[in-house]
């Protein structure tokens, strides 16, 4: 199996990428849908969040109101940013749950690509994690323009809150340093469709060569 991580910064595409590898016949997993799950109730990451950073984030049915919990980890005017105290408190358990997933993919399907796609591979600390990293990139104006089209919000309001989640993460240039493979998805969809594409080829012939390694020193032992 090969592990493969996807990241980027926000609304840089990485979905969209990600749909292609698994369209293509990748396994992938989403490290926020891992995060979200271990923010449910009764989870333990649920209560320590609970914990550090009070009730003023739950809804009424006692769920993380995600949007609260954003603005209290990434601060405002009047309000200092915790996003490192979050990201102590949920970073170790994801990592531990993409690991396991990657474990039961390779257990399952020993000779397939596994995709984590997470926008904090680098920051946490887990490029050890993965045989291979890509990264998605595009313009500022881009971000902000995908942003406020998820969001439902005006395009400068989309602006800063990019501004505000990137000032927490690694630069393009530095994600793209630690890079094997860099997807620029600031022209069309299909170019980045093609790129993806590519990429996977090439991954694809990774797998292979590794397999033909392994095959030849088991024939070597044997």
């Amino acid at each position: 199996m090969l592990k493969v991580g996807l990241t980027g910064g926000i609304a840089s595409g990485k979905s969209a990428i990600g749909d292609v590898f698994v369209s293509l016949g990748a396994h992938l997993v989403k490290a926020d849908d891992i995060a979200h799950h271990l923010m449910r109730p009764g989870m333990p990451v649920y209560a320590e969040v609970v914990r550090q950073f009070g009730i003023e984030i739950l809804n009424p049915d006692k769920t993380i109101n995600r949007a609260k919990l954003a603005q209290a980890a990434f601060g405002g005017p009047d309000t200092s940013p915790r996003i490192q105290e979050l990201n102590r408190i949920v970073h170790p358990a994801v990592l531990r749950a993409q690991e396991e997933w990657m474990e039961n993919i390779g257990r399952s399907d020993p000779n397939s690509i596994a995709v984590v796609e997470a926008a904090l591979i680098l920051e946490a600390g887990a490029r050890h994690q993965f045989d291979r990293l890509i990264v998605v990139t595009c313009q500022p104006q881009q971000r902000a323009e995908r942003l406020a089209a998820r969001l439902s919000i005006s395009t400068e309001a989309a602006r800063r809150e990019v501004e505000r989640r990137m000032a927490a993460q690694l630069s393009d240039e530095e994600k793209i340093s630690s890079a094997d493979y860099v997807i620029d998805n600031s022209g069309t969809l299909a170019d980045s469709q093609k790129r993806a594409q590519e990429i996977f080829a090439d991954l694809q012939r990774d797998l292979q060569s590794r397999e033909n390694s392994r095959q030849g020193r088991a024939d070597g032992n044997s």
